[in-house]
This record gives C-alpha cells, sequence and structure tokens, in this order.
C-alpha cells in the first residue's frame, strides 16, 4: 500500500493527546477480533492467493461496531486520520472512512468540505477494497462534485485507471448524481467501463444502472439496447433486476 500524503493542506494544530487517540482506535478494534470471525470475514472478501483482498488483513470485526468505535474519534485531524489510513488492518481503515464521511456530512462550509474532499483523494490507495469504496465514493466525491460538473473529469481519469479501487471509486460516486436525477455520467461511465475484465467493476455498473432505471426504466432501456452485444452478463443481470419478468426474459434473450 502506497503511503498517503497531505498535500496542500492547512495546517492543523490540535493537543498532543489526541495523538494517543490513534493507538486507542486501533487497540479497541483489535481488541474484538477474534479467530473464528478472522476466518469467516477473510473467506467472505475472498483474500486467497490471486483473489481481489489476497493484500488485505481483516481482524473480523462487524461492522455495526466498526461505526460504533469510529463515533468516538469523530473530531479526528488529519494528521492522525493519515496514520490510521494507512494501516494494514481493514477495519482501521474502515473506521476512518466512516469518520471521514461524518466529518464530510457535519460540515456545510464549502471550504472544509474540499479540504476532505482533496484529503480523500490524496489517500485513495488507501480504499482499497469494495466496501470501503461503497461507503465513501458517493458521500465525499460524489457529494462533492454534485454541483461541480466542471470537476468531473477526475471521474474519467479514475474510470481509465490500472487500479481496480479507483475504476470502482468513479462509477459508485455518481450514486450521489442519480439520487438528484442526473444520468449522464453514470451513463457514459458505464460505457467507458463495458469492456473492463473485473467482475467488481461488472457489478458496480450494474448496480448504478439499475438505480438509474428505478428512476427512469426508459432511460435504461434505451442504453441497454445500445449496447447489448458489449454488455458484460453480470452488469446486464443488475441492470434488469427490477424489470417485469417478461422484459428480464427479453433483455437476456438479445
Amino acid at each position: 500500500m502506497q503511503r498517503g500524503r497531505v498535500r496542500h493542506l492547512p495546517q492543523l494544530l490540535y493537543p498532543e493527546k489526541r495523538m494517543h487517540n490513534v493507538s486507542k482506535l486501533v487497540h479497541a478494534l483489535t481488541s474484538l477480533s477474534t479467530p473464528d470471525n478472522r476466518m469467516r470475514t477473510e473467506r467472505y472478501y475472498k483474500t486467497d492467493p490471486g483473489e481481489y483482498a489476497s493484500h488485505d488483513i481483516f481482524l473480523g470485526v462487524p461492522n455495526v461496531k466498526v461505526r460504533e468505535i469510529s463515533q468516538a474519534y469523530s473530531d479526528l485531524k488529519f494528521e492522525p486520520l493519515s496514520q490510521l489510513f494507512e494501516s494494514k488492518y481493514h477495519e482501521v481503515r474502515l473506521a476512518t472512512i466512516f469518520i471521514l464521511v461524518n466529518q464530510y456530512q457535519r460540515t456545510k462550509d464549502n471550504q472544509t468540505r474540499e479540504t476532505l474532499y482533496q484529503f480523500y483523494l490524496q489517500h485513495l490507495d488507501c480504499v482499497n477494497n469494495w466496501d470501503l469504496v461503497d461507503l465513501s465514493a458517493d458521500k465525499i466525491i460524489g457529494s462533492y462534485l454534485l454541483d461541480k460538473p466542471n470537476k468531473r473529469k477526475i471521474l474519467y481519469r479514475l474510470a481509465k485507471s490500472k487500479n481496480l479501487w479507483h475504476r470502482r471509486v468513479s462509477i459508485i460516486a455518481t450514486w450521489a448524481f442519480i439520487r438528484k436525477q442526473h444520468f449522464s455520467d453514470t451513463l457514459l461511465l458505464c460505457e467507458l467501463l463495458l469492456a473492463d475484465q473485473e467482475d467488481l467493476i461488472h457489478k458496480a455498473c450494474g448496480w448504478m444502472l439499475r438505480e438509474v432505471g428505478k428512476r427512469d426504466q426508459a432511460l435504461l432501456e434505451a442504453f441497454l439496447k445500445q449496447h447489448i452485444r458489449k454488455i458484460p452478463r453480470t452488469t446486464l443481470r443488475y441492470a434488469i433486476e427490477k424489470f417485469n419478468e417478461s422484459k428480464r426474459h427479453f433483455f437476456l434473450s438479445l
């Protein structure tokens, strides 16, 4: 994992005792780890050699507990958050995600939101599993770009990245747009990702297309008919999940 670096961010001062919060948070999570939970979590996230999470180390702490613990550290500043983001433990990075999202959603200050957005981007290599992406991309990147269409080129750069997780970030971020009835970037990014070889991208695109279809089924049908020869089967099945049986059969038979 590459080390995240804080660049062009304001110097934030905080009491020395805050530095101890890093070890306290890590201890709170590691103390809940058990061998059985670790094994179950590793199987679920596919950590065997060659699988997508082979790089990751899990404690086996349930998400609800990670979220609960992270709430006690919701005011951590960037330096300790950077240390936490670089942790080898998945759940520590997950707690960092929860803290950042919480900070972003709490503030209405545009400058603070931009600073949090930039911090997240600078540590994007640490957002390196599907749950970390899915719990944050739309809530930080998507939310920040919602009223800034001129800055959305970052999504297209991420979609062309060799990094699987960056590509997933690019499409999941658009969920924030979809909820506001803005669909064009989702469709363009899905089109860009049609040739992707990773199943996790096929699923992500299908998921976002399904969300578009819930709001405008005619638009989704037109997209599917236009690209039906190129759409991965997994993407198609996810996208048409909410169609009626006859419509599903029609698209699956094309």
